[in-house]
């Protein structure tokens, strides 16, 4: 028997993949410590598991004998601690905690998981921190960056895993593999058997779907047939593949003339002519006058500033973004991968089904990292969407630990 902790437990993700890695190896576990702090994540939790999470991890003093350590520990800026004290100091950072129960209970063997962040934040000082308190501490480590869409999760997220033994340095199969840049490279380079499309609902309730003048503006750029929105953006501040608030009429319709002078703009403002800022460049009407060379053009600025797409500033002008207020900033291609979940934005992540377009749904957030369907949802679809965005992808878990038993059984005994 096997027994680990889960700490910074969210709803249970790392400890699916894990009991499932471990059940592989005919491995008997047993969860007898978890934590997280996010009550709305504990109420999830406990439907799922049957107990509830323990509270502040820097409160936790009396843990039972463990083999294995599980943490997906939130990455906290260790600058203002570096400043203080001097780099090599984890001290009130939550890694600290990590190392303290770490130090105090001798686990055989852990896992830890971060965003890829953590590698370069910096300047790969706080890392280096990280993995040489775990050195001192007499554990070996191996560290990896993986894909989950890779791992038959059809979603473009890249996290750091950390694996480590006591008195030995983890062997281990896998290496760090950053998978496909985007959805359009992964068209080209997988052969559809991971994708958006095979983890949607069919019948989706109707509070899902995009509100009547959402779909209208979107139909009075694209026409009817809203596939043509697969893999499209709705951004104010880029070009490319993107559809924009003056083009669906956000603020008020505009004319061609207007919106070519503002597609223009967003994608000559970056450009190093006018400047070496990547983006906020405000332009004068002469520097305008080099990309857009109508004759209307005081008239189309005019227009434009009446209706709040564009505002001026010391005789510069710059457009007013105001993305936040589409109903999907992104639709998802059902021929490729979804972009990284994250716990501010899932709840508008779209799809176009049966030419409408909608939100994706909680279940299907959850079936983007891997969950299985057996997994109960927070019942209020606002903390889900948070939940499954904060979580990891459960196969990428199983994965790395099923690896790590392969590799290492000698050392760990198990």
């Amino acid at each position: 028997m096997i027994k680990f902790i889960d700490l910074f437990a969210g709803v249970g993700g790392i400890r699916i993949g894990a009991a499932s890695a471990l059940e592989k190896f005919g491995i008997q576990s047993k969860c007898v410590l978890s934590s997280e702090i996010d009550e709305k994540a504990c109420e999830t939790y406990q439907l799922n598991f049957g107990e509830y999470p323990s509270g502040d991890i820097k409160k936790i003093v009396d843990i039972e004998p463990f083999d294995l350590l599980l943490a997906g520990f939130p990455c906290q800026p260790f600058s203002y601690a570096g400043k203080r004290k001097g780099f090599g100091d984890t001290r009130g950072t939550l890694f600290f905690e990590v190392e303290r129960i770490l130090g105090l209970y001798q686990p055989k063997a852990f896992l830890l998981e971060n965003v890829r962040g953590l590698y370069t934040h910096d300047n790969g000082r706080t890392f280096e921190t990280i993995v040489n308190k775990l050195h001192e501490l007499g554990y070996g480590t191996y560290d990896l960056l993986l894909n989950s869409s890779d791992f038959g999760v059809p979603q473009n997220r890249v996290r750091l895993y950390i694996l480590g033994i006591k008195g030995a340095t983890p062997k281990m199969t896998l290496s760090t593999n950053l998978g496909a840049a985007d959805s359009h490279r992964y068209k080209k380079e997988h052969d559809g058997n991971c994708t958006v499309g095979q983890i949607l609902e069919e019948n989706v309730p109707e509070k899902y779907y995009c509100s009547q003048e959402f779909s209208d503006q979107l139909r009075s750029v694209i026409g009817n047939d809203l596939s043509k929105l697969h893999g499209y953006r709705l951004i104010d501040y880029r070009g490319g593949q993107s559809l924009h608030s003056w083009e669906l009429g956000k603020k008020g319709k505009c004319s061609e003339a207007e919106i070519e002078f503002m597609n223009l703009l967003i994608q000559n403002r970056r450009k190093p002519v006018f400047g070496t800022q990547q983006d906020g460049k405000k332009l004068t009407l002469e520097q305008i006058k080099t990309f857009y060379t109508k004759n209307d053009v005081l008239d189309v600025i005019t227009s434009l500033k009446k209706k709040g797409y564009l505002k001026e500033e010391n005789g510069k002008f710059n457009p007013v973004c105001g993305n936040m207020s589409f109903e999907v900033f992104k639709f998802l291609d059902p021929n490729s991968i979804s972009i990284t979940l994250t716990s501010s934005d899932s709840n508008r992540l779209g799809v176009i089904q049966h030419n409408r377009p909608r939100r994706i749904t909680p279940r299907e957030c959850a079936r983007l990292q891997g969950f299985p369907d057996s997994f109960i949802v927070n019942p209020s679809d606002a903390f889900a969407y948070k939940q499954f965005g904060n979580s990891v992808s459960v196969p990428v878990i199983d994965a790395v630990i099923s690896d790590f038993i392969e590799q290492n059984r000698t050392e760990l005994g198990w």
